[in-house]
C-alpha cells in the first residue's frame, strides 16, 4: 500500500490521535479538544485507514497504543510542531516576552544549550529564565505557577504532559565493583524528592533487598563522582553513562529498574513564548537524547 504523506499530515486527524494517546480515553480526549466523542473516533478511524495500520487498541478497560501507533506518535507531534512554526512565520508576528523554563540536570549535560541558543537567535524578543533542578522539584514549581514549561522525568501517578521519549534505567557502578549480597546494598542517590531515587528504593523494597544510602548528592556531577569512586551503585539511564562506569549484569542479583518517561509540561497556549520553546524542543528531541562526555 502506498501512503500519501500529505494525507497523513492532516493536523485535525493528528491532533485527535495525540489527544487520545495522552488521555488514554476517547471521552477525555474529546473533552480536551472541545469536540464530540464521535468526531474524535472518526478522526482516528480516518487516520488508521490512511495509514493502513491499526494505531490504537480499544477494550473495556481503555485505550492503548499498538506498536504502529507508538511508532507514529512522535512523528505526529513533530508534524504539528512544524505546522505551528510555519503558521507563526507566515503571520509575521514577532514573539516578545519571557518564558520560565525548568529542566532536569539530565539534559543540561547534553545539547540543551545548543537548542536554547538556536531558539534565542530565532526569537530575539524572548527572554529565557532557566531553572535546573531535580525532576521532583520542578513539578511543585510548575504547579505553583513559577515555571511556564518543564522538561523532566514523569512523576509516578502524574499522567500530564507530552511524552518526549522513554528510556530504560540500569544499575551502574565503578568497573570491577563487587557487591556482597549479605550486606545492605550501598546506594548513590539524589536527595528526596528525586524520581530516580523513588524508583530505585521502590524496586529494592518490593524485592526485599536491604540497602543503605552510601552517598547522597543533589547534582549529577556529584552522583558521577561518588559512583566512579566506588562508594556504591546508582540508577542511571544508559544515555547518561560516562566513561568509568558500567552497567551491572544479572549476576549482581539486583531487581530490574524498569523504564522512565521524559515528559514536557506546559506551553499549551498557542502563540506564547512557552509554546514556541516547547515546539523547538520537541522538534529537536533526537539531539537532546545524545549526551557527550569528555574522555
Amino acid at each position: 500500500m502506498i501512503v500519501d504523506p500529505v494525507e497523513l499530515a492532516d493536523p485535525i486527524l493528528l491532533r485527535s490521535f495525540i489527544a487520545v494517546c495522552e488521555a488514554r480515553s476517547f471521552t477525555a480526549a474529546a473533552r480536551l479538544l472541545g469536540l464530540r466523542q464521535s468526531a474524535v473516533s472518526q478522526h482516528v478511524a480516518r487516520l488508521e485507514r490512511r495509514c493502513g495500520r491499526r494505531l490504537l487498541a480499544r477494550d473495556t478497560h481503555g485505550v492503548a497504543l499498538t506498536p504502529d501507533g507508538d511508532a507514529l506518535l512522535p512523528h505526529a507531534r513533530e508534524v504539528l510542531a512544524i505546522g505551528a512554526r510555519i503558521e507563526r512565520y507566515l503571520s509575521g508576528v514577532r514573539l516578545r516576552g519571557r518564558v520560565r523554563f525548568g529542566a532536569s540536570e539530565d539534559f543540561v549535560s547534553g545539547a540543551l544549550a545548543d537548542v536554547l541558543a538556536e531558539f534565542a537567535r530565532q526569537h530575539e524578543g524572548v527572554d529565557i529564565e532557566l531553572t535546573v533542578a531535580m525532576s521532583g522539584q520542578l513539578y511543585p514549581s510548575f504547579d505553583a505557577g513559577e515555571l511556564d514549561l518543564i522538561l523532566t522525568k514523569r512523576r509516578g501517578g502524574d499522567r500530564r504532559g507530552h511524552v518526549a521519549w522513554t528510556e530504560p534505567l540500569q544499575w551502574v557502578g565503578r568497573r570491577g565493583l563487587t557487591l556482597d549480597p549479605a550486606l545492605p546494598l550501598p546506594l548513590v542517590l539524589y536527595p528526596p524528592p528525586s524520581i530516580t531515587r523513588s524508583i530505585a528504593i521502590g524496586v529494592l523494597d518490593a524485592a526485599g533487598r536491604s540497602w543503605r544510602a552510601a552517598c547522597t548528592s543533589g547534582s549529577l556531577s556529584g552522583i558521577h563522582a561518588a559512583a566512579m569512586a566506588g562508594l556504591g551503585v546508582a540508577a542511571y539511564a544508559p544515555r547518561l553513562l560516562p566513561p568509568g562506569l558500567a552497567a551491572l549484569d544479572r549476576s549482581a542479583g539486583l531487581p530490574p529498574l524498569g523504564t522512565v518517561e521524559f515528559v514536557m509540561l506546559g506551553g499549551d497556549s498557542a502563540g506564547t513564548p512557552a509554546a514556541a520553546l516547547a515546539d523547538a524542543i520537541i522538534a529537536r528531541i533526537p539531539r537532546l537524547r545524545r549526551v557527550d562526555f569528555p574522555v
